[in-house]
């Protein structure tokens, strides 16, 4: 088997901005794998949150072996954005092979369009108004948190926004007095869902502390392994195939999640359309839905990936699976 990497370089519509900081453009990896005259293709997002760059990351597929297959890959390379892009092009692969869908290999039912959250990224609270002004025609908006001055941000969104469903996103940015300050507001303005409020591995205080509305764990949770030190503390996990590993990572965590009485949020790193396509299989009939990685885009990948009204459509043949 060929194992192929390339770089690619996508645009950003806007500057995007978190509580770690900014940037204009999605760097990812392209992965292609061939066997014979079929090839497959995928793509990740190398987070250095989680110490991955660039070049370890590509290091990593290019050092797999000629013999690789599918299961075999679980055991080969660790969860992360490695073997999501190898997994995912591994299960394009199989359906050309296949003649088939990647859902009807997987066992999964045929997918369906489905509402997906637009992201406002963090910002001046009068800026933050303008943009959720613009977008208050979307059903469900999320907002990038994660400073001690969150609660302007809050009121300017609801403002600009107050018809629209909101979830927010910390990304680990606040202490445990600042998300108890905080919950009663959250709730007074509507919020559904508070992502990541503490840092992960100093989030035991969410075990100990009255949780208002729904916690989901976004760095706490990677793949089936972090489910054991989140009793007690996350209502949600937030399902990211960059994280995950890949698709078959993403359904078993999805499955015994649910099957552990957690609610399910199918989220993205910022990535083109090829990265999302996967991730809509995932995202199937669960609680939150956050795949809007192109809508950010200036440009994307050809045969791009449908979104209107309805949300977000599984990808055409033309684009994967």
């Amino acid at each position: 088997m060929e194992i192929k990497v390339e770089r690619d370089v996508f645009r950003l519509a806007e500057v995007f901005t978190i509580s770690r900081g900014s940037r204009s453009e999605a760097k990812v990896l392209t992965i292609r794998v061939r066997d014979g005259a079929d090839q497959g293709w995928g793509e990740c997002v190398p987070y250095a949150r989680y110490g991955e760059t660039m070049e370890n990351v590509a290091d990593q597929v290019l050092g797999l072996p000629g013999d690789l297959t599918h299961a075999g890959l679980q055991y080969l390379l660790p969860a992360g954005a490695a073997r999501n892009a190898v997994d995912c092009a591994l299960w394009d692969m199989a359906a050309k092979q296949a003649g088939k869908r990647v859902w009807e290999l997987a066992g999964l039912g045929v997918p369906g369009p489905q509402v997906t959250a637009f992201t406002l990224s963090l910002g001046e609270a009068d800026q933050m108004q303008i943009s959720a002004a613009k977008n208050a025609h979307r059903p469900l908006l999320k907002i990038k948190l994660g400073t001690p001055d969150d609660m302007a941000r809050l009121e300017a969104v609801r403002r600009g926004a107050p018809k629209s469903r909101i979830i927010v996103d910390a990304n680990e940015g606040w202490s445990g007095e600042v998300y108890t300050e905080l919950a009663p507001h959250l709730l007074r303005l509507g919020v559904e869902l508070v992502e990541q409020p503490l840092p992960a591995g100093a989030d035991d205080m969410l075990g100990e502390i009255e949780r208002p509305l729904p916690v989901c764990a976004d760095e706490s949770c990677h793949d089936r392994a972090s489910l054991p030190g989140l009793k007690g503390k996350y209502d949600v996990v937030n399902i990211k195939l960059d994280k995950t590993g890949g698709l078959t990572e993403a359904i078993a965590l999805k499955e015994q999640a649910i099957s552990e009485g957690y609610g399910v949020m199918v989220g993205c790193m910022v990535g083109s359309s090829l990265a999302m396509a996967p991730a809509v299989l995932v995202a199937q009939g669960v609680e939150f839905v956050d795949l809007d990685g192109p809508l950010l885009l200036a440009e994307d990948r050809d045969n791009a990936l449908k979104f209107d009204d309805a949300g977000v459509y599984p990808p055409s043949v033309a684009l994967w699976g």
